[in-house]
């Protein structure tokens, strides 16, 4: 699985393990080789290695009992791969950042519990978040109704002009054409 940052391959990836009764393992070579920070170029070649070193293991069902294994990645950087592991990565799902009807979910999802001023068109908010992940949207929908939340004590609900104000000030992650590629 792969896309731009924020939209969710790990938490995809997850919820697949979730739904199929499996481990779910969130492993990043950055982090497992980083506590060697002066050998880290070694130290990365050999994980790496040793990784392909499974993946071909796996092919062999003396080594899983006869139940299936499936081993699903995410990576924001599939270009950045190893050759040698993208090719053992026969399947690519792409994850696209979301589009206009995707978006005014999340932001409905994210604003379920909090009061709202009956002036928020959460439609103009959406058509205005082109180009905005899913953490994006999170972080967007988070410092509206914290404004919300310091008038909070006054009781007046997260209004337009909240949503506006975390739009000027969180400009989304991914740039217009790194959001959009298939490769």
């Amino acid at each position: 699985m792969f896309g731009p940052l924020g939209t969710g391959e790990t938490l995809l990836a997850k919820a697949v393990a979730t739904e199929c009764g499996t481990i779910f393992m969130n492993i990043s070579c950055s982090s497992s080789c980083g506590i060697w920070s002066a050998t880290e170029h070694e130290t990365s070649r050999r994980v790496k290695s040793e990784l392909l070193v499974q993946i071909n293991g796996l092919n062999n069902s003396n080594n899983t009992s006869g139940k299936p294994v499936t081993l699903l990645a995410a990576t924001n950087f599939p270009r950045s791969l190893d050759e040698a592991l993208r090719r053992r990565l026969e399947k690519r799902i792409y994850t696209p950042l979301p589009d206009y009807k995707s978006r005014k979910e999340l932001i409905e999802i994210n604003l379920k519990s909090i009061a709202l001023a009956p002036g928020l068109d959460i439609e103009q908010v959406a058509r205005r978040t082109e180009n905005y992940s899913g953490d994006d949207l999170t972080n967007i929908c988070r410092d509206a109704s914290l404004n919300g939340m310091r008038r909070m004590i006054l009781k007046i609900p997260v209004t337009m002009d909240d949503f506006l104000e975390a739009l000027d000030k969180i400009q989304p992650t991914v740039s217009a054409g790194d959001g959009h590629s298939t490769t």
